[in-house]
């Protein structure tokens, strides 16, 4: 069965026809070539042996320099194993297996160039339809294997420019002052340990990761401060036969800024005092031997909002809503930063802080009248 970006499919004659890309035109065009078989299986060995014969065109010069790119790929990932973290290990091991080693392992390093890794960028765009943050992600990736390649190298590496393709700045979405307190009441009215803890990360901007890892234990109400020390993600199980397998890792945060305490309310205090649970209990739960994962939490989010008629929001959202009310009460944005647990104030300011029109309206207000107009 052909997988979207393949293009690979049965023409009408019965036969399986595979597409690829052989070059492009001095206009940007691409020329395609073509493969054909009596099953989907011949067509798609075809046309990999098509691909690998573009990529190994140049003939590697003795037994030193044999080695393919793939061999350079495992070797960077094994390197990286014991110095980052599961989850990202798990999304490097991810774009190695399935991007960059399906469409550029077989070929030697002297047939690497700007001009194919130009066609790799392509083909993920456009064969494989990526959005460009998740190709920029990969080229990322990518750059960083041929850096570790040029040092192992004992021959003249190739020089090799990486265009990243620009990725559009979407407006995030946050909850007017209106909606917002739509929403809280929604939460309110029946409400359970699951909408207790959704409201304690709109009033706290923790990540959707950190409320689910949440434990009772972390918070303080004495002190009037939770401790975030715990994520939770579903991840891949690249060491499971199957492929297709993910399981949940609670982890400590993706970095020590995302280790942070954040001081609580005097009113958030006293609604933790009455969904307060045994130390050792996850917060959306209140019980030990039972947790609720970020993808069911954001099935129960859909949920929320759907019933709340509002629309374009996210469990993410929560977080967007509550940088931008600490922005509009003239919160100081060091603090701010740190409360999110961004490495810099200037991440808070760029990528979290949104001015609502009122606020907008409340500073043109503030410019002097000048008279005689």
């Amino acid at each position: 069965m052909s997988k979207k970006g393949e293009n690979i499919y049965k023409r009408k004659d019965k036969r399986w026809e595979a597409r690829y890309i052989k070059g492009y035109d001095p206009d940007g065009s691409a020329r395609y070539g073509y493969c054909y078989g009596k099953t989907y299986r011949e067509a798609k060995e075809k046309v990999e042996r098509a691909k690998a014969a573009l990529l190994t065109n140049v003939p590697a010069p003795d037994n030193s320099r044999r080695r393919r790119f793939t061999y350079y790929c495992d070797e960077w990932l094994r390197l990286n194993k014991i110095k980052v973290k599961e989850a990202t290990y798990v999304k490097y091991n991810t774009i190695v297996e399935k991007h960059i080693k399906a469409k550029l392992g077989g070929c030697f390093i002297q047939a690497l160039s700007t001009a194919l890794i130009e066609q790799f960028t392509q083909e993920l765009l456009f064969e494989d339809e990526l959005a460009p943050k998740t190709t920029k992600d990969i080229l990322v990736v990518l750059n960083s294997i041929l850096k570790y390649s040029a040092r192992q190298y004992t021959g003249v590496f190739p020089h090799i420019e990486i265009f990243y393709p620009k990725d559009p700045k979407k407006e995030m979405r946050v909850l007017t002052k209106d909606e917002q307190i739509q929403f809280v009441q929604y939460l309110y009215k029946d409400m359970d340990e699951c909408k207790f803890g959704t409201l304690l990360a709109l009033l706290t901007g923790m990540r959707i990761g950190e409320i689910c890892a949440l434990k009772w234990e972390s918070i303080s109400l004495e002190e009037q401060i939770i401790k975030i020390k715990t994520t939770m993600q579903r991840l891949h199980d690249y060491e499971s036969l199957d492929s297709g397998k993910t399981k949940i890792v609670i982890s400590s945060p993706k970095s020590d800024t995302s280790a942070r305490i954040i001081p609580l309310t005097d009113y958030i205090t006293n609604l933790c005092r009455k969904y307060t649970a045994v130390p050792s209990a996850y917060v959306l739960t209140g019980k030990s031997n039972r947790f609720i994962e970020p993808r069911t939490l954001q099935y129960k989010m859909e949920k929320y909002v759907k019933e709340c008629n509002l629309s374009g929001v996210h469990f993410h959202t929560l977080r967007h809503t509550f940088a931008t009310r600490c922005v509009e009460v003239g919160f100081e944005i060091k603090s701010l930063s740190e409360i999110l647990g961004h490495s810099s104030p200037k991440i808070t300011l760029e990528r979290y802080v949104h001015s609502s029109l009122e606020l907008k309206r409340d500073n043109m207000n503030k410019l002097p009248v000048v008279e005689g107009l």
